[in-house]
């Protein structure tokens, strides 16, 4: 779950051809010129991987339009994998997935997902792992970022602010050289419409879903494009479709804030072991004048420079998770020393955190996530709307507001090629979401609830995770997922799960 996210315009009458209806079903696809797409033989094969090797698991390469709008222009290849239902009797069809990013790659999500299926559900299902387009084998996108990952914090200064627009405007250069017009196709509507072309593909007539984080905005487009596609859907730490994009970034402030000072009680419990102070309150010090340290000089610990943009980042990734409190108070530990001027080598946690940032590869930069949410939604593109909201956050998000409210390359970007998709229908779908959930807050869930009027939510009561079936054990939860997938039985009401 550490995984947490230049575009030109189509031609309108190519964007006209797809708005709304997403060709929402093979006849109307056959009419749009896809019918080569839907009914493609797939080859399969070993997968190359070695979990999913060792799982008995295939893989395929789907092709797809480039650009929906052009069928008979240029294609592309969406890899998936495939695990086969254990029962033929049984089988019911497919079940699609997307672990979240945008920018998380998925062949290999369902491994661990099926682990808390029951039976029931893997006899009925061909779990279906995807690499969204632009994303792991799916044609990856690849900027050649300096850094990993666009996400970092404006810094607590003028001049911080200012160093970061000018970077966050270079890595979208970079995107817009390395990537050109390509980039323009590289959305969620796309993937939804890749999602039908692999169902038809697959010879099936609908899609079961399961997504966790952004893979609940991907699976919840798919239904408003192709609702009477859609079968069995469950939504795992909910978009609200409504704040997707800069709306999404900045609702995560207040939640990380909550649970800095919910680890910071939980540490400070533990002061003979982490020695950062005997009080919530101490805690929450220390931490915030750690990052005013690292503003002042960066932190040198092992080969890396921890300065002001970066060390929220490090605080940010395990807060998503309280099971994460120990590693993030030993980290925290470890900074504090090397802030001191001790000699640290960061602890395997740490280093996995300051690699990715500082130390890029092609496989490891994120200039997909970039992509995906810049293609989508366009964003505000005068630095000083960012810098007031910047500023007016400061009083209640001392550590996080420059981080939710910070300016993203999707401010540099060329507009998306289409408007966002708008969702509001009746399928039917089961939304789980954690209250102490610091990624997708609990009202986000609850805002897609409302959108998808045929919905029920079940609410994880008091715990702090995203991201909740397959990864966070509650056999509340587990029951009710289970029994939707196994029965398509929605609880008659909303429903509360406690921790166990």
């Amino acid at each position: 779950m550490k995984r947490v996210t230049a575009l030109l315009a189509v031609a309108a009458a190519g964007a006209s051809l797809l708005a709304g209806t997403g060709l929402a079903g093979a006849e109307t696809a056959q009419r749009g010129g896809l019918d080569r797409f839907y009914h493609q033989r797939l080859d399969w094969k070993a997968c190359g991987d070695k979990a999913l090797d060792e799982a008995g698991a295939q893989c395929a390469d789907v092709k797809v339009p480039l650009n929906y709008a052009q069928p008979h222009g240029r294609t592309s290849t969406v890899a998936i994998s495939r695990l086969k239902a254990t029962s033929t009797e049984q089988r019911r069809g497919i079940m699609l997935s997307n672990p979240g990013g945008p920018g998380g790659p998925g062949l290999d999500m369902m491994l661990g997902v099926r682990e808390k299926m029951t039976a029931d559900v893997t006899s009925r299902y061909d779990l279906i792992g995807m690499d969204p387009r632009g994303i792991g084998r799916s044609a990856p996108v690849d900027c050649g970022w300096p850094v990993g990952t666009m996400l970092r914090t404006a810094g607590l200064d003028r001049a911080a602010f200012e160093a970061t627009v000018r970077l966050e405007a270079d890595l979208a250069r970079r995107c817009a050289v390395t990537e050109g017009a390509d980039l323009r196709h590289i959305s969620t509507r796309n993937t939804a419409r890749d999602m039908d072309v692999i169902r038809g593909a697959l010879g099936e007539p609908k899609i079961s879903y399961f997504g966790w984080s952004y893979g609940t905005y991907l699976g919840s487009v798919f239904t408003q494009l192709f609702p009477q596609r859609s079968d069995r859907i469950v939504l795992d730490s909910a978009v609200d479709p409504k704040r997707y994009g800069v709306g999404m970034m900045q609702d995560m402030g207040e939640p990380n804030e909550a649970a800095l000072d919910d680890w910071a009680n939980w540490t400070a419990a533990r002061d003979a072991e982490y020695h950062l102070g005997t009080t919530g309150e101490q805690v929450r010090a220390l931490t915030e004048d750690l990052i005013r340290r690292a503003a002042r000089q960066p932190i040198r610990i092992g080969d890396y420079q921890v300065d002001q943009h970066v060390l929220p980042m490090v605080l940010f990734n395990p807060l998503a998770d309280a099971r994460q409190n120990a590693t993030l108070a030993g980290s925290v530990r470890q900074l504090v020393d090397a802030a001191d001027g001790k000699v640290v080598q960061p602890n395997p946690a740490l280093e996995g955190d300051l690699r990715f940032v500082y130390k890029p590869t092609p496989d490891m930069q994120n200039s997909g996530q970039a992509a995906v949410m810049c293609g989508d939604v366009a964003a505000p593109r005068d630095p000083e709307w960012y810098w007031r909201n910047i500023q007016r956050s400061r009083a209640t998000q001392p550590a996080f507001g420059s981080f939710a409210n910070n300016i993203l390359p999707c401010s540099f970007w060329a507009r998306p090629a289409e408007e966002p998709t708008t969702v509001r229908n009746p399928v039917p779908a089961l939304i789980v979401q954690a209250t102490g959930d610091t990624r997708t807050p609990y009202g986000s869930g609850v805002g897609l609830h409302q959108a998808m009027t045929g919905s029920r939510l079940v609410t994880l009561q008091d715990v702090r995770v995203h991201a909740v079936f397959g990864n966070y054990p509650n056999t509340c939860a587990e029951n009710t997922v289970n029994t939707y997938f196994r029965d398509g039985t929605l609880p008659a009401t909303d429903t509360t799960c406690h921790d166990d």
